[in-house]
């Protein structure tokens, strides 16, 4: 990847990150030779979410993960809103 060109304008981030992470860093940048900053910011280029990914992409991995819920969940909400509320009802005293 390219580095930075400091001709642009640059701000400045105050981050906290976990030791672990902060170790990772470190090493990387002293195995390649390249400051803490130039890995950061290669790291947070290639985590950048591509704009076609949708919310399916992102929680699909949980769809169908919890037991006991009934088929076409999404497509019979009302209908189980209902129950579910009426399940649960509580009376005030």
């Amino acid at each position: 990847m390219a580095l930075l060109s400091y001709a642009l304008i640059v701000k400045t981030l105050t981050v906290r990150l976990p030791d672990a992470l902060v170790l990772d860093i470190e090493q990387e940048a002293r195995s390649r030779r390249v400051s803490k900053s130039d890995v950061v910011r290669e790291r947070l280029r290639q985590a950048k979410p591509s704009p076609t990914h949708g919310m399916r992409d992102l929680i699909g991995d949980l769809v169908g993960s919890v037991e006991g819920l009934p088929p076409k969940l999404s497509a019979n909400k009302k209908k189980y809103l209902a129950e579910l509320v009426k399940s649960q009802k509580t009376y005030r005293r």
